[in-house]
C-alpha cells in the first residue's frame, strides 16, 4: 500500500481569491485607467509573492490574464460567445519567466470590459494597483491583459495587446 503525503502549508502563507476584491478606476482623474485589488488575507503571503532578490518584482516580468469561468451561452455552435457575457471569472498575474502564479481574483466580466475599453482610449495601458494592509500600495503599468474563453483559447479582439507583440 502506498501512501502519499502532503506537506503541510501554514495558513498565515496560503492566498485564495476570496481574499482580493477586484475594482477598476477608469475616471478621467485617473490615467491611465487603474485595475484595483485590494488584499484583505494573512499579512506577509502577498508580499512574499511580490518580491524577489530582496525588493518587488519588476512589473516587466509580470503577465496579467483574465479567464472566464462561465459563459451565458444558449448552446447554439454557430453564434459566437461573447466572453464578456459571462457570469464569472478569474484575473491573475503570472511571472513571465517562472510562470509561477503571484495571485488570482475573482472577476466580474463587465469590470475587465470596461477596463479594456478606457484603456483603449487612453492609447492601450492601464495601471494595476495592489493595496496591501499595512503596507504601501504596489503599482505596475503595463500594457497587455490577455482574454481567455471557458476552454482556455485566447481571444486576440477582446485582449489588450500591445503593437509589435508576437503571441
Amino acid at each position: 500500500m502506498t501512501f502519499i503525503t502532503w506537506a503541510h502549508v501554514p495558513v498565515s502563507t496560503q492566498m485564495r481569491r476570496d481574499h482580493f476584491t477586484l475594482t477598476v478606476d477608469e475616471t478621467g482623474a485617473v490615467a491611465p485607467p487603474t485595475l484595483v485589488l485590494a488584499y484583505e488575507g494573512p499579512a506577509g503571503s502577498l508580499t512574499d509573492r511580490l518580491t524577489e532578490d530582496g525588493g518587488l518584482i519588476h512589473g516587466e516580468l509580470l503577465d496579467a490574464s483574465f479567464r472566464v469561468l462561465d459563459a451565458d451561452h444558449d448552446g447554439d455552435e454557430d453564434e459566437p460567445i461573447d466572453a464578456f457575457a459571462a457570469g464569472s471569472g478569474v484575473f491573475s498575474l503570472t511571472h513571465r519567466l517562472t510562470g509561477e502564479y503571484i495571485l488570482e481574483a475573482g472577476a466580474d466580466p463587465a469590470d475587465v470590459r470596461t477596463l479594456i475599453d478606457a484603456a483603449q482610449a487612453e492609447g492601450g495601458s492601464y495601471r494595476i494597483r495592489i493595496e496591501r494592509p499595512d503596507e504601501e500600495d504596489v503599482v505596475f503599468v503595463t500594457e497587455a491583459l490577455l482574454v481567455y474563453d471557458v476552454d482556455g483559447n485566447l481571444r486576440r479582439k477582446d485582449s489588450l495587446i500591445p503593437s509589435g507583440v508576437e503571441l
